[in-house]
């Protein structure tokens, strides 16, 4: 069955870094254009980068004004997330999906940034 599992979330100081990594089963990864997308408490999911399938185009919020990188490995099935120079308002749970969310919704990865 489908499965995308987010790992590399935790406690950050403002300013620091985090890579988030998402591995995807089940399905054949190397067609879909990937994402990434956080959910702050009491707020909508947000959808932050996508990846094309072969990872050469990328688009990013936004908002996120260059602090954070995507990246692939389609043989590994993986697509990871830099988060650089990290804001207390970067606190969220962050996912990993198909460009749309075509695909059950993982845990996520918990993200905290506080000092």
């Amino acid at each position: 069955q489908v499965q995308l599992v987010e790992s590399g979330g935790g406690l950050v100081q403002p300013g620091g870094s985090l890579r988030l990594s998402c591995a995807a089963s089940g399905f054949t990864f190397s067609y879909y254009t990937m994402s990434w997308y956080r959910q702050a408490p009491g707020k909508q999911r947000e959808l932050l980068a996508t990846i094309a399938s072969a990872g050469g185009t990328r688009n990013y919020a936004d908002s996120l004004k260059g602090r954070f990188t995507i990246s692939r490995d389609n043989a590994k099935n993986t697509v990871a997330l830099q988060l650089s120079s990290l804001k207390p308002e970067d606190t969220a749970v962050y996912y990993c999906n198909t460009a749309g969310a075509t695909m059950p919704w993982g845990q996520g990865t918990q993200v905290t940034v506080s000092s």
